[in-house]
């Protein structure tokens, strides 16, 4: 695998290997020693999460106050605009973004480590997305940052309005939300 270290050095692109032939491909969408050797990072996952969303759905942007989840994220059908926005007041880069675009053709995954809000918008039909998380889905820590906070400036490649839950038309802006200190 190839990790590289996007804008926000935190947050890790990562490309697996990918064999192919005739008959299709094959590729280790995650090893924990490789992982370790190559991003210099031994995490423990505990629970894997599955969605699927229409054409236009934007979620986010999540995260948990306490019991924060760094995440491993890729898209197995479809594409969709991936964001993370660093919420962790000490940081450098606090308040600043990275947009990648995952699909299942390119395989491409990402790190999301805990500190940082997450989100992603549906480009392709429909998506679906996983992601491998480090602590367990806690609803009374969840947090959500408006996905159209000016201060934070996310170019969304949106042609439109997005579709979203009434968790994510009720977020507050950073400058509103608990943040990481």
């Amino acid at each position: 695998m190839i990790i590289t270290p996007t804008a926000l050095p935190d947050v890790l692109l990562i490309e697996p290997k990918v064999f192919g032939d005739a008959r299709g491909f094959f590729f280790e969408s995650y090893n924990r020693r490789a992982f370790a050797e190559a991003a210099g990072l031994d995490v423990d996952f505990v629970q894997d999460n599955h969605s699927r969303s229409a054409q236009g759905v934007l979620r986010g942007l999540h995260y948990q106050i306490q019991q924060p989840q760094g995440k491993l994220v890729r898209v197995v059908a479809g594409a969709v605009f991936d964001v993370a926005v660093d919420i962790r007041k000490a940081s450098p880069t606090f308040g600043q973004w990275v947009g990648i675009e995952l699909s299942a053709e390119n395989k491409k995954m990402v790190w999301v480590p805990p500190g940082f809000a997450h989100g992603f918008l549906v480009l392709s039909e429909v998506a679906e997305f996983l992601y491998k998380t480090t602590d367990y889905y806690a609803p009374s820590h969840e947090r959500t940052i408006a996905w159209n906070d000016p201060d934070i400036g996310i170019a969304w490649p949106l042609a439109g309005a997005p579709l979203l839950s009434a968790k994510d038309q009720a977020a507050v802006e950073l400058k509103a939300a608990e943040a990481f200190p």
